[in-house]
């Protein structure tokens, strides 16, 4: 299962680029969505990594992903801004955005 969080926000991006994330449900900045590592999902994630973090989400990250939502009827998480801060024009490993592997699900309890 791959975790893609949404770190930037609307403004100034391509018109292809916002409908690619409003079709990963990822319409809000710091919202997350948990998906299969499709051959059609990783395209839509390559397309957007400029955007994102995104990387394996382990099973006790997952747990308490679902414990902290309130309505389980939703697809997607909303998330606080991390505790400690990040860097949002930076990619992985000085940043956030791109392909975090394992280090999302710090991200991740940091957001909790």
């Amino acid at each position: 299962m791959i975790a893609i969080i949404r770190i930037h926000g609307r403004v100034g991006l391509d018109k292809k680029i916002v409908d690619t994330l409003d079709r990963l449900k990822l319409r809000k900045k710091y919202s997350c969505v948990i998906l299969e590592p499709t051959k059609e999902n990783m395209g839509m994630i390559n397309k957007v990594r400029n955007q994102v973090a995104f990387g394996e989400i382990k099973e006790d990250t997952l747990k308490k992903l679902e414990e902290k939502r309130k309505t389980k009827i939703k697809n997607f998480f909303r998330l606080h801004p991390p505790r400690g801060g990040i860097e949002t024009k930076k990619h992985f490993p000085k940043g956030v955005l791109g392909d975090n592997k394992e280090k999302i699900n710090d991200l991740i309890l940091r957001m909790l």
